[in-house]
């Protein structure tokens, strides 16, 4: 009878979120003082005001999930939850490995602001507007998937980046070459295959500028052994050694978020319970895709808050 714990990536971001956790316990509130302070402005005005383009932005919204996770996970801790003695396994959707290792205990909060903002800004900048792209792929194997790939790349890059389960597979790259896998994927019989409204070829090759950047990063920050195990999303292997997490951390920027084999190595575990800590409630639809014997619960709220210490006791 294990408990995960999982934090929500890109995406996930709205307008609000937060405010409520904010307004009912001290304890949230001061993360996002933290979260501010250690960006030099006022991050939480942009979260709960917009505007939503704005909050968007991928150097705005990294951060910006990361904290509402965390006021979450300290309005917990602020009702005498612990971490530690009640949860198995952390693990996050890409950004949300960040928050997931900030909860327990790997980097502060202020440095996973400023990382996230490091990261976000990287990624960004490593690829000039319109040279990269992404495409959702639903319902194609994955096999076929990396065969449409390999078929059009003709030299550019053109990869999986995120197996989110429940048939759904999203492919990177450059644009002309994710174009072409696309197309090539509905002629292989996908049912969709969808070209995505984003920044930049998040997870492919193409952002090693930005994995050099963190890598960087990671080594002026101070490092401890998380409280709780965390399941690394390119690895998808459990740990504590700090020096391995800051590598994965550097993987996960050009390497696949492997969320799907995530949640079935949590089934295959022990684990009976995935929360989800943040906003949205986007991994509990993907892991009810992914493994029905997993119940899913969120902690987005006061509400939430209540009912997952009455649930955990």
């Amino acid at each position: 009878m294990a408990i995960a714990f999982t934090f929500p990536g890109q995406g996930s971001q709205s307008v609000g979120m937060g405010k409520d956790l904010a307004d009912a316990f001290p304890e949230a509130r001061r993360v996002f003082d933290e979260v501010d302070e250690a960006l030099g402005e006022k991050l939480s005005s942009l979260i709960w005001e917009g505007p939503e383009e704005t909050l968007t932005l991928t150097a705005n919204a990294q951060p910006a999930l990361m904290a509402v996770s965390l006021a979450a996970i300290m309005a917990l801790e602020s009702r005498g939850f612990s971490l530690k003695d009640k949860v198995a396994y952390v693990a996050g959707h890409s950004l949300g490995e960040y928050s997931a290792l900030a909860a327990a205990g790997f980097v502060s909060v202020a440095d996973a602001a400023r990382l996230l903002r490091i990261r976000g800004n990287a990624m960004q900048s490593a690829v000039p507007v319109g040279e990269g792209a992404m495409a959702a792929i639903i319902g194609l194997d994955q096999d076929g998937v990396e065969a449409a790939c390999k078929e059009a790349g003709q030299g550019a890059v053109c990869q999986i980046a995120n197996d989110n389960g429940g048939g759904q597979l999203v492919i990177s790259g450059s644009k002309a070459a994710v174009e072409r896998a696309a197309a090539l994927c509905t002629k292989k019989g996908a049912k969709r295959a969808l070209m995505l409204q984003v920044s930049a070829p998040f997870h492919s090759a193409l952002m090693q500028p930005a994995a050099d950047a963190m890598r960087a990063a990671l080594a002026e920050v101070k490092k401890n052994a998380p409280v709780v195990p965390v399941v690394s999303n390119v690895s998808v292997t459990p740990t504590t050694d700090p020096e391995t997490i800051a590598a994965r951390l550097v993987e996960q920027v050009t390497g696949r978020v492997r969320w799907r084999e995530t949640v079935e190595w949590f089934g295959a575990n022990g684990v009976t319970t995935l929360y989800e800590v943040g906003a949205g409630k986007v991994l509990s639809g993907l892991a009810r895709r992914i493994d029905r014997d997993i119940a899913t619960a969120n902690v987005g709220s006061p509400a939430d808050v209540d009912a997952a210490l009455a649930a955990l006791g």
